[in-house]
């Protein structure tokens, strides 16, 4: 009974940590922690209202993905991506998931492309309700389970990686400018494109969507007027 309980606890533990790391990815997606500035593990705790444990081993799981550093004796500070990071992490984006989108579309069927419409239309949804958190978890799913059916297991893993680390800076003010059901809807228009076969143009819009991207990312970095 001993084990059993140790490892009951051990379950919570871990629970709980996975649901600070959830709480901490939204309110990085949110700009409610901003890049550059310096929290800790008791401050953000108390915010939560858990001990600071939890929070301390969900921002180093963060850290591991390039989504906060260590401050020693002061905490995490978000990390700050440059224009020219942001330039390169979509340039590796590009690179791989560009061609990988044109040999998917011309190795699987209709059906099983068709399998993947509900998460493109789940990013609609998502767009239309203002629901950030669920917008940036179905585009996640999306595209990955697209690059999944290429069979190449460490090519998902990396441009899961590239993801995490590039997040979607902007998401807020794409929102509230409007523009994010637009932007949803270039998920619906690629697997048009995919079902159809047509290679050429899949691509052509896989292109077109993360350039899309970037300029969302510019976008925030600029003054309002």
């Amino acid at each position: 009974m001993g084990d059993l309980k140790q490892r009951t606890l051990i379950t919570a533990r871990e629970r709980l940590r996975d649901q600070v790391a959830q709480a901490l990815h939204a309110a990085l997606i949110a700009g409610e922690l901003r890049p550059g500035q310096i929290y800790s593990a008791p401050g953000l705790a108390a915010d939560f209202g858990v001990s600071a444990t939890p929070v301390r081993e969900a921002m180093l799981d963060l850290a591991r993905e390039g989504l906060v550093e260590p401050v020693r004796n002061k905490g995490f500070r978000v990390t700050e991506l440059s224009e020219r990071d942001l330039d390169q992490y979509t340039e590796l984006r590009a690179l791989i998931e560009v061609p990988t989108i044109g040999r998917v579309t011309e190795k699987c069927s209709r059906d099983t492309l068709e399998d993947l419409r509900p998460l493109a239309e789940a990013i609609v949804e998502c767009a239309r309700a203002h629901d950030l958190i669920g917008y940036l978890e179905a585009d996640r799913r999306f595209h990955l389970a697209l690059l999944a059916l290429s069979g190449n297991d460490r090519l998902v893993e990396t441009v899961g990686d590239l993801r995490k680390r590039s997040r979607l800076y902007g998401l807020t003010a794409l929102d509230e400018r409007g523009e994010l059901i637009s932007s949803a809807e270039e998920h619906l228009e690629l697997l048009d494109h995919m079902v159809a076969g047509d290679a050429k143009a899949a691509m052509a819009c896989m292109a077109r969507h993360l350039g899309h991207v970037r300029s969302v990312w510019a976008k925030e970095g600029e003054e309002p007027v």
